[in-house]
């Protein structure tokens, strides 16, 4: 027996506050700075270790020499991230030489919060059937955009259940044109189409002059196209993906994803997944894991109880027939 169809999932990331300080983030410079105190630090307490007689004393430099070997391993962490850091930055814009890494959790990343202010954090991603809203796919990224994880889910939620839901929902943040294509005769992709950007005149300061000279100023003007109309560069994914969004029957099925992926995302903040409270993205996935195995028992209890051996002992059925 299963306890949902999949017939429809909507998929959306939270971004969840890490247990780095801001603070502790620092540039290259800074950081081979540290790096070199750390180890001359390291090679001080070993010195010390071996030259010390005493039993009590060299348990204690041995307790000083294990938290300056973490902290050294930490910094290096924090550059080795670095070129990944610096490609965001390239790819969102900014400067290669401002990508900065934590020193605590080098896997941690300053992300734009859901109150408009920037601190370290990670995106989690959950996957949840609409219908029964139980979570089917997951997983942690320490990047702040979603437009990546789109196809990633996917396969992963086929490699779990074994098939592929036939409608998949995400916001704004997800449907980059490589990620339409990816999951193209896979599933059928619901996702806001971003409006085009208003044509621009040649010049807009003033107004147009009257008699023929306005009216040839007014059709320069490009003529107004609408988003969901194919572009020349589109793929056939994407270009049924614009006409497909303008129907009325996708917009209705699209107010699934909302009710569904934001209402997940409510019970996790009111649940207490606020700030991860480990570090480093391996621990941080088990956390979210087992946060969506929790979950996902407290949905098996309201949908199929049975599944889970409730409801089935003689006071249950006694309760029942009551």
């Amino acid at each position: 027996m299963a306890a949902i169809a999949l017939e429809r999932v909507a998929q959306d990331g939270m971004r969840v506050r890490a247990d780095a300080g801001a603070a502790s983030f620092r540039r290259q410079a800074r950081l081979e700075e540290h790096l070199a105190e750390a180890r001359e630090l390291v090679r001080a307490l070993k010195a010390q270790v071996a030259a010390d007689p005493s039993e009590a004393k060299r348990r204690s430099q041995a307790a000083k020499l294990r938290a300056a070997r973490a902290r050294e391993a930490c910094i290096g962490a924090a550059l080795a991230r670095l070129p990944e850091v610096a490609a965001a930055k390239r790819r969102n814009g900014g400067k290669a030489e401002d990508a900065r890494a934590s020193t605590t959790d080098a896997d941690a990343s300053v992300m734009k919060m859901g109150d408009g202010g920037f601190r370290p954090a990670y995106n989690v991603q959950f996957a949840t059937d609409c219908e029964g809203q139980v979570i089917v796919g997951m997983d942690v990224v320490t990047a702040g955009s979603d437009m990546a994880q789109l196809a990633p889910m996917v396969d992963q939620v086929e490699q779990r259940v074994g098939k592929v839901p036939e409608q998949w929902l995400v916001d704004g943040g997800f449907p980059a044109h490589e990620q339409i294509d990816a999951v193209a005769g896979k599933t059928v992709l619901y996702a806001p189409v971003p409006k085009n950007k208003p044509a621009k005149a040649n010049d807009q300061s003033q107004d147009p002059p009257e008699g023929p000279a306005g009216a040839a100023a007014e059709q320069k003007a490009p003529p107004a196209v609408s988003e969901f109309a194919p572009k020349p560069g589109d793929s056939a994914a994407v270009a049924q993906w614009r006409c497909r969004m303008n129907t009325d029957a996708a917009r209705e099925l699209y107010k699934d994803r909302a009710a569904t992926a934001e209402c997940v995302n409510a019970q996790a903040r009111n649940r207490g997944l606020l700030r991860m409270p480990v570090r480093g993205l391996a621990k941080v996935r088990c956390v979210v894991r087992l946060y969506a195995l929790a979950h996902n028992l407290m949905r098996m209890a309201t949908l199929a109880p049975q599944l889970i051996g409730w409801g089935t002992g003689t006071s249950a059925m006694t309760a029942t027939a009551v």
